[in-house]
């Protein structure tokens, strides 16, 4: 092989290794539609039983073509645990992801006041028998950022590993619970007093 056929080779492999270390950014079209499924999904099953919401009744309220829903997701179900994901991915890494200077290690304020805005969904999600799909998958994340802003504030340093995370599983739960709590109760606290109330929990607990 000629030098120069030697020099474009390697070229070609190190564009190639760049492409793999840098990943690619979402395409927005892509974003738009999931955007709309989701929205659409759970307006209907706000408006009427889950059970009675069709693909196609998101399909025709999200104007998305039905090739286009079933290249990113199997059923409605799917689209479903999606956006649950979707909206536990973002409450549970809030403050690592905006590095938030606090002693909060979840984003509690936030989080339900925007449940709490959600309450009939919420109810909706309890009827269907998809709640405790919702719970399950929360205490996952919740447990995993957690660990990450306890990991993060230094202040637990002597932990080792295994008890870090159990500790961030144990609290994930608790959060849950607290969560539960207020709602059947009526949301008679505000989401900022809730957020200080488990967060005396939390640091209490760890004293």
């Amino acid at each position: 092989m000629s030098r120069n056929g030697s020099k474009n080779e390697c070229k070609v492999q190190k564009q190639a290794a760049q492409r793999k270390e840098k990943p690619r950014k979402p395409d927005a079209r892509v974003e738009r539609t999931r955007h709309r499924l989701g929205y659409a999904l759970i307006e209907l099953i706000v408006e009427k039983p889950i059970n009675d919401v069709t693909v196609q009744d998101v399909l025709d309220r999200a104007q998305v073509g039905r090739s286009t829903f079933y290249l990113h997701y199997r059923d409605k179900d799917d689209l479903l645990v999606s956006q649950l994901e979707m909206f536990l991915e973002r409450m549970s890494t809030a403050l690592s992801t905006r590095k938030e200077k606090s002693n909060r290690v979840v984003a509690v304020e936030e989080m339900f006041a925007h449940i709490g805005n959600q309450n009939k969904l919420y109810r909706v999600l309890a009827d269907s028998g998809h709640l405790k799909e919702f719970f399950d998958l929360a205490e996952g994340y919740f447990a995993r950022g957690i660990e990450r802003r306890l990991a993060e504030s230094g202040r637990l340093a002597k932990f080792p590993q295994r008890e870090l995370a159990a500790r961030a599983s144990a609290l994930s739960g608790s959060l849950l619970s607290l969560m539960r709590w207020w709602l059947d109760r009526g949301e008679k606290e505000t989401p900022r007093a809730m957020d200080e109330m488990f967060h005396r929990m939390v640091w209490n607990g760890l004293q």
